[in-house]
């Protein structure tokens, strides 16, 4: 998709906050500082639209992006971010189940890891969740710029077998926002799940 209009429309904590309009929605989740605004402003050919900040854990709710006025993407709070209360990851988790159970406009969520590192605990239990949910998932592994082509394939075992990766149930690609290695192949799979 060529993206020339972008708004944010609204930062929402509960499902009465949410958009109204209809139109298909894809969530990003992920660790902070995974890539998350990264890849957002890589999609939507822009250099900061989506803050990327130096200071993690940052987005506290559910920001709705209004692209081309066809979807909305979804930047979901990253999580494992330490400095943050538990009281408050705990509203957090609460905040993010209520959308990604209850969302009838969710057609899919791109759920990003290191592509340098094995998937860490949170990853994994995020994306056992979105199976357990049956939402289309697409794993996307940022930064792989930073790995040698020759150890890619390895990475990519390492990234599936930690994840439990279904193929039947999930797509995977690496990406870099350097590069824009992998930016197709997700603009590919966002339009497969909205059309």
């Amino acid at each position: 998709m060529e993206v020339h209009h972008v708004d944010l429309v609204m930062s929402a904590v509960s499902p009465s906050q949410y958009p109204t309009d209809g139109k298909p929605e894809i969530a990003l989740v992920g660790r902070s500082n995974v890539g998350k605004s990264s890849l957002t402003n890589t999609l939507i050919n822009r250099k900061n639209y989506a803050r990327t900040s130096a200071q993690p854990g940052k987005t506290q709710t559910l920001n709705f992006y209004d692209v081309e006025d066809e979807l909305y993407f979804v930047d979901v709070p990253g999580y494992g971010y330490a400095k943050v209360s538990k009281k408050k990851r705990e509203a957090f988790g609460q905040m993010i189940e209520t959308y990604i159970t209850s969302r009838q406009q969710l057609r899919g969520v791109i759920t990003l890891v290191d592509a340098r590192h094995a998937p860490s605990q949170e990853d994994v239990m995020m994306h056992a969740w979105l199976k357990y949910y049956d939402i289309p998932i697409l794993v996307v592994a940022t930064k792989v710029d930073k790995i040698p082509r020759g150890k890619q394939n390895k990475a990519e075992s390492l990234i599936k077998s930690t994840l439990d990766f279904d193929a039947d149930k999930s797509d995977f690609c690496f990406f870099s926002s350097v590069t824009k290695e992998g930016k197709d192949t997700v603009w590919h799979w966002i339009e497969e799940q909205i059309s």
